[in-house]
């Protein structure tokens, strides 16, 4: 009971500020650029696993131990920006993305949803239409995030060897 008292006597003092921060810090720095970057990864390990030359029988088995060892750090690579793509679509889902962007944007809580689903397709699978499907998500998401801090956007395409499009907020 006392400390119900004090609580409510502290509280009433002292009121609270409501913080938000993807490291539970009030730092407000969030940016999709992080979710973008790991689905150009995604597609660049597809394109490599695809452009792989699988070695023939009669090589020698340094050749084929070789291929094996590209082929295994592709797809490890793959699935670790899998997973990169969807924790930061995570975090904005839920760190950065309030009510009232929903209102704002009523498809994002399904464009959210599917982005994850896509990332867990694109992690699991040799699939490059997953993972171009990933990137399309991602760039959205970020659009949507830009147009929530009132930043035009434009979208480039990246440096990346992807050559695939990245979507950034317009400067100046």
């Amino acid at each position: 009971m006392f400390e119900k008292l004090l609580w409510r006597a502290l509280s009433a003092r002292f009121p609270g500020l409501m913080v938000r921060a993807h490291c539970d810090i009030p730092c407000g720095i969030y940016d999709p650029h992080h979710a973008q970057l790991a689905a150009h990864t995604v597609i660049r390990m597809n394109t490599l696993i695809n452009d792989l030359a699988k070695p023939a029988p009669s090589d020698p088995p340094e050749k084929r131990q070789e291929y094996h060892n590209k082929l295994a750090r592709y797809i490890a690579t793959k699935e670790q920006h899998a997973e990169i793509a969807k924790q930061e679509i995570r975090i904005l889902w839920g760190d950065y993305f309030k009510p009232e962007h929903l209102q704002q944007f009523p498809k994002l809580h399904d464009l959210v949803f599917q982005a994850m689903k896509t990332a867990s397709k694109a992690r699991q699978e040799i699939n490059l239409q997953a993972a171009e499907d990933l990137l399309k998500a991602t760039n959205e998401i970020a659009e949507v995030f830009w147009k929530t801090k009132g930043k035009d956007v434009v979208r480039a395409k990246a440096a990346y060897p992807t050559e695939r499009d990245i979507v950034v907020p317009k400067m100046g």
